[in-house]
């Protein structure tokens, strides 16, 4: 059997690295970094993840819950690393970001499949079965051979990171924890407004100085993760909707509701730091610090990381790609990850899970598979290969990509809540289902 070769050691590439070795397939992972470096990454560790620590909620009922059984139910190894290294967050999953990176990387250092090449590719492999999983951050080189092979312009949105403060530069006279309604008890470290706080902070937020994007660019913001001064200037209450919601927090030292409040989660196992929930944002840095300090009980903030912008590219998958990853035009090349215009850690660790698995099975003459529809993963799947591509933008797992209930247990209940629980509950049968029936012998998996 000939090696498969997976172009990024972000957790798309990790991912399909690691389902394609545990099939018996021998592979040659290739990550750039520390060879050359992206404007987002600090270091050369596998699956660093630049953005939030959040892998967002687990609650049970959810979508996002649902993704994430798929998965453990998969033997994913970014779910394992998850579970190893998981911090304070209430109802989400929130992982110390250092400690995931060192132990995704030690994992495939170690596997007996798996050959970790720190080189930067800039040409795709016309006589080897590949996967492209380099990410939103792809080098420029490789960017261009992408475009030539899906025969794409650039598609493109601009994403911005959170600030991360150190625990003990926070006020606690001031800032308390609780989570809001009590879920998840006191994970979060809130700091409080008045109404007279919030509108000095709102007003120094929204003429606060950017940092410039590119000249001659149109600006295309993904809508779930705007930058905190562009949700602020969609009106002055935006926030308070939004971010900075107050709804379910009790200020202990007024016993009452405050006007608006900014979330602080855990960044590590240490508790030493604290990111800023929603917070992400392209001011300058001096502008940030002024800004942020204007928030009761980060007064003295002292600051690990500021926010900043990066430009993530993607490419138009529903022109280019089946529901197995697999590019229809070219048979041997597939793509995982955001690069396919899925949205988030956990959807980008899906599509490489899909990825792996299919080009396992390309390699050992097996017939490629796709996902069931009512599963999370394979709804993501569906939407990247097949979804109208006049206007193609990047999604994240939500109720609205799965099908609707069968007409049957659709009349059971009227209830949102109930009817979302039975798609969760009919998604995994089907999931579990389908991987019995594809892994018999390799992987043994269980019902939730």
């Amino acid at each position: 059997m000939k090696d498969l070769i997976v172009i990024g050691g972000g957790l798309a590439g990790v991912e399909a690295a690691w389902q394609a070795a545990e099939l018996g397939t021998r592979v040659q992972l290739f990550e750039m970094r520390p060879v050359k470096q992206t404007p987002a990454h600090r270091t050369d560790k596998l699956a660093e993840i630049v953005c939030s620590n959040s892998l967002k909620s687990d609650e049970v009922g959810s979508a996002s819950y649902l993704l994430k059984e798929e998965l453990r139910q998969g033997g994913s190894l970014v779910m394992e690393a998850a579970a190893a290294t998981r911090v304070p967050a209430g109802a989400a999953l929130a992982v110390d970001r250092n400690k995931f990176a060192e132990l995704i990387t030690a994992r495939i250092q170690e596997h007996p499949n798996i050959i970790l090449r720190r080189e930067e590719v800039t040409s795709i492999p016309n006589d080897a079965a590949t996967i492209i999983a380099t990410g939103p951050l792809s080098s420029e080189g490789l960017t261009e051979q992408i475009m030539k092979l899906t025969g794409s312009d650039q598609m493109y949105f601009y994403d911005a990171i959170a600030p991360i403060v150190t625990a003990d530069s926070i006020d606690f006279k001031v800032a308390f924890r609780a989570a809001r309604y009590d879920k998840g008890g006191d994970d979060y470290v809130n700091c409080p407004f008045t109404e007279e706080q919030y509108g000095r902070f709102y007003s120094e937020l929204t003429t606060a100085n950017s940092v410039p994007l590119q000249r001659f660019e149109e600006t295309r913001w993904f809508e779930a993760c705007l930058p905190i001064e562009e949700l602020a200037r969609r009106g002055v209450d935006t926030l308070r909707f939004g971010p900075m919601k107050p709804v379910g927090l009790r200020d202990p030292r007024t016993g009452r509701e405050p006007y608006a409040a900014v979330q602080l989660r855990q960044e590590n196992l240490m508790a030493d730091a604290y990111s800023l929930v929603g917070f992400q944002n392209h001011l300058r840095y001096g502008e940030q610090a002024r800004v942020i300090r204007l928030i009761p009980g980060l007064e003295n903030a002292e600051f690990l990381q500021f926010g900043q912008i990066h430009r993530n590219t993607y490419i138009c998958s529903p022109r280019v790609l089946n529901g197995t990853m697999q590019m229809r035009d070219q048979p041997n090349v597939f793509f995982a990850g955001q690069i396919t215009g899925v949205e988030g850690y956990v959807e980008s660790v899906a599509m490489g899970w899909l990825a792996g698995v299919n080009a396992a099975r390309l390699l050992s003459g097996k017939t490629l598979v796709e996902a069931p529809v009512e599963s999370a993963t394979g709804a993501l799947a569906r939407y990247v290969s097949s979804v109208e591509t006049r206007n193609f933008q990047p999604v994240n797992i939500t109720f609205g990509l799965l099908p609707p209930l069968p007409e049957p247990e659709a009349r059971r209940t009227r209830k949102k809540s109930e009817r979302r629980k039975l798609q969760v509950e009919l998604g995994l049968q089907k999931w579990v289902a389908w991987l019995q029936e594809i892994h018999p012998k390799e992987m043994a998996y269980t019902s939730a």
